[in-house]
């Protein structure tokens, strides 16, 4: 309890309400004929100690609280204090505080912007009507085993066949989700009637992919593109568009630097038809002491194409 006079302490407790101080006058005995001293009501009786009890008192006020914090509707901006949205520990910003009307206006300025922003948003994505733009997939369908599907009738032709003494020859695997189903099947060749002897490396590799919730399309040419770029002193890439393949479709060769004889071909093709792409790739390594000679990448090229559209159609069915 404070001593009268004494300035109260702001950092501890708040303090009960004190009765007020009665005059000497007051407090001195009444002489004959004179009323007594009105005394104060009380509705609830004193605690042991002469303090009122808690639930008697009146509201205190905690000079060094924080403001409490009105409930903040939903897309609630940066009003002055006392206005839904106003960030803890913010002074108040009312008409008569310095600056107090620009920070209104800041703040409505900000929600403002911040709507547009949001409703630009909503209209790109087709948000305010709950709809997405769906996957144009063209047809094709997910498949566990890619293999089943590839088309190697033109490699046959051209001399190869698949490598045997191998049970994983071809490989293929697979995954499905909400936004992409991919697929891959992977085959070793080898030049039919080559010896033991003869060292040959040939294999294509085949991937097919359903985009379900982006559209590959503006990106797609960029990615083949890039491949201009990757030169080394001894190969680079020439990239060139396929006709009569899906919506577009792209070859990416290697084209080697070097004088010295042919001794095998990289090659890449690249279809996308809708939301789907395809791309089989093509790679051939024959020791220039084997009996067989590999395929140039124009003749390679040609193998894909052929591959690529028996392989397309399969997709389908």
């Amino acid at each position: 309890m404070s001593i009268p006079g004494e300035t109260p302490n702001p950092y501890g407790p708040p303090q009960p309400p004190q009765p007020p101080q009665q005059s000497p006058a007051q407090s001195a005995p009444q002489g004959p004929g004179q009323s007594p001293a009105p005394s104060l009501p009380q509705s609830t009786p004193p605690g042991p100690y002469g303090q009122v009890p808690p639930q008697a008192q009146p509201p205190q006020h905690n000079p060094y609280a924080q403001p409490t914090m009105p409930s903040v509707p939903l897309g609630g901006g940066y009003g002055p204090m006392g206005t839904p949205g106003t960030p803890p520990g913010m002074p108040p910003m009312g008409p008569g505080a310095g600056g107090g009307g620009k920070g209104w206006l800041w703040g409505l300025s900000g929600a403002v912007v911040a709507s547009a922003v949001w409703a630009g948003v909503l209209f790109a994505t087709g948000g305010f009507d709950g709809n997405e733009a769906e996957a144009d997939l063209a047809g094709y369908r997910y498949m566990t085993n890619l293999c089943g599907s590839t088309d190697s009738q033109a490699f046959e032709d051209s001399g190869y066949e698949q490598k045997s003494g191998s049970s994983s020859n071809p490989r293929h695997s697979s995954s499905e989700s909400p936004a992409l189903d991919s697929m891959t099947c992977n085959i070793d060749f080898e030049p039919s009637g080559a010896s033991t002897s003869d060292y040959s490396s040939v294999w294509l590799y085949t991937t097919a992919s359903l985009h379900k919730k982006t559209d590959p399309g503006p990106e797609f040419e960029a990615q083949y593109r890039s491949y201009e770029d990757q030169k080394t002193s001894t190969y680079s890439y020439e990239v060139s568009p396929v006709r009569g393949l899906g919506e577009e479709a792209y070859v990416v060769r290697q084209e080697s630097k070097s004088s010295t004889s042919n001794t095998g071909a990289y090659v890449i093709l690249a279809v996308r038809d809708g939301w789907m792409t395809y791309q089989s790739t093509w790679s051939e390594y024959v020791s220039t002491s084997s009996s067989a000679s590999a395929k140039t990448p124009e003749e390679a090229t040609e193998m894909l194409k052929k591959s690529a559209k028996a392989t397309l159609e399969k997709m389908k069915e």
